[in-house]
């Protein structure tokens, strides 16, 4: 069994929504919107976890939670067995070298006005990791080398907007490589790109991990992306996980309504040719509205009195597979 890098314990995340003059009259009450609420997984060293979800699920606030680019409001994170909340700044100097990020937008996560060497360099120069400009210059070839972006010396003096979309998140991918780290959350690294370039860039993604055992989290909406590069699979739908497990599990033998929802309109060979897909009822619920009960229950054709009274918990349904369903014994069946 891989070592755990980081472990979730019911997260939570919460905003107060801010409220027109007009509603700060009509009522005194908060408004308060649960993006992340009562998450709890784990991701093995090594492990590709992906968390799949509509727009709006909460995915990117999980990430962006677990490197402290957001503040938790409740609930536990660990990194490496250590607690986060409790850690000192000298641990958390060297989490924010040992945990990055690769953002969606390779157009909107660098400064146009710095040439590349300087944005691939820069978390060298924040955490100090440079003592001379030889070994500046030195590892900043290597990333992007490692990247894919060769001969290094013809990009160094480039700026963004003298490189293609592609090369810009290989860009991004070697600025997160550069620090050499053991987690990366990578939340949609394809999907502004085209499709001819996207599997350029996954593979770079997939090389790197295998040859450095690095963890990602891989954030996307995708769940033919996600069954294609991932370990396992967690189905996420307004703040809370619905189901996880191995890819394979998840994608041919999902128990969750909202899974099977998810994976009927998937072409999946021998599982789904022929069925007649699901498609879900209604909207997402407004997600700053108190709801009781299961979240998903207001599209899910299967819900009963239990689910509008009691949110369901995450409960096993295999190896290494869990679901948050009260009929998940009658799924199963």
């Amino acid at each position: 069994m891989r070592n755990v890098i980081v472990e979730l314990k019911n997260l939570s995340v919460h905003f107060d929504m801010k409220r027109g003059f007009l509603e700060d009259m009509l009522s005194k009450e908060k408004k308060v919107l649960k993006a992340v609420d009562g998450v709890s997984f784990e991701i093995r060293q090594g492990e590709v976890l992906s968390l799949v979800g509509e727009s709006g699920s909460g995915k990117t606030t999980t990430g962006k939670a677990i490197l402290d680019l957001v503040p938790a409001t409740g609930g536990e994170i660990l990194f490496q067995g250590r607690p986060m909340m409790t850690a000192d700044r000298k641990y958390m100097k060297n989490f924010r070298q040992k945990a990055q990020m690769i953002y969606q937008d390779p157009y909107q996560s660098m400064n146009p006005r710095d040439i590349l060497m300087d944005i691939i360099a820069e978390p060298l120069d924040v955490n100090g990791l440079a003592g001379t400009p030889e070994e500046r210059m030195e590892k900043v070839v290597a990333a992007l080398e490692h990247a894919g972006l060769t001969p290094a010396g013809e990009y160094l003096h480039r700026y963004p907007f003298e490189i293609s979309g592609g090369q810009r998140q290989r860009v991004a991918i070697a600025s997160a490589m550069i620090m050499e780290p053991d987690f990366i959350v990578a939340d949609e690294p394809v999907s502004m790109l085209d499709a001819s370039i996207r599997t350029g860039i996954l593979k770079l993604m997939l090389e790197l991990q295998k040859k450095k055992e690095l963890a990602y989290l891989f954030i996307t909406h995708d769940l033919s992306l996600a069954w294609l590069i991932s370990d396992r699979i967690a189905i996420m739908y307004l703040g809370r996980i619905m189901e996880i497990g191995r890819a394979d599990d998840v994608i041919k033998r999902g128990l969750h309504p909202y899974t099977k929802a998810l994976t009927d309109i998937m072409p999946i060979p021998g599982v789904n040719a022929g069925k007649e897909r699901v498609i879900l009822p209604g909207e997402t619920p407004d997600p700053t509205e108190v709801l009781t009960g299961c979240k998903f229950r207001s599209r899910c054709s299967m819900a009963t009195s239990v689910c509008s009274e009691i949110c369901p918990e995450l409960k096993k349904a295999g190896p290494d597979h869990l679901v948050a369903c009260h009929h998940i014994n009658q799924e199963a069946e």
